[in-house]
């Protein structure tokens, strides 16, 4: 989004649908920190022009389905598992991603939110928790662009 010719908020938008939720969520935590390592190295490199750092936001559609709510067997010979990923379902995983994401000021703001295949018809979802969800997404986002307009 930009206004007046700078860059204000820059939005990537990813889904996840199954049946194969693995191999695809290691991609997509890849996908998400290499965005923000990319867009970090741009941003210092002044390749937006002179302007104050813009709203990053992440935002993922997860699949509602039993296999992305199922608990993941790990199994980690070498290393322990840190506690918050014992018995953590991939919503889960992606609920922890987005909070790291925030916490490591990696994005502005991260959600993830949860939709069976039949909400194309209903446009039904859900939200793993109030921190990750679609209200805070956007009201982030919202004061952001406010605050910007204002000035």
């Amino acid at each position: 989004m930009l206004h007046q010719g700078k860059l204000v908020a820059a939005i990537e938008f990813k889904s996840h649908v199954g049946p194969s939720f693995g191999n695809n969520a290691n991609n997509r935590c890849e996908e998400a920190l290499g965005t923000a390592a990319d867009f970090r190295t741009a941003f210092r490199e002044g390749a937006f022009g002179k302007t104050k750092k813009p709203f990053v936001g992440y935002l993922i559609l997860l699949e509602d389905a039993p296999k992305s709510r199922t608990p993941v067997k790990d199994v980690s010979p070498n290393f322990p598992i840190f506690p918050e990923f014992k018995d953590a379902s991939y919503a889960d995983r992606y609920r922890i991603l987005c909070e790291k994401l925030m916490s490591e000021e990696l994005y502005s703001t991260a959600a993830i939110i949860l939709s069976p295949r039949t909400a194309s018809k209903t446009g039904a979802y859900s939200e793993m928790s109030r921190t990750t969800g679609l209200k805070s997404f956007v009201t982030n986002l919202a004061g952001h662009v406010a605050a910007e307009a204002a000035m």
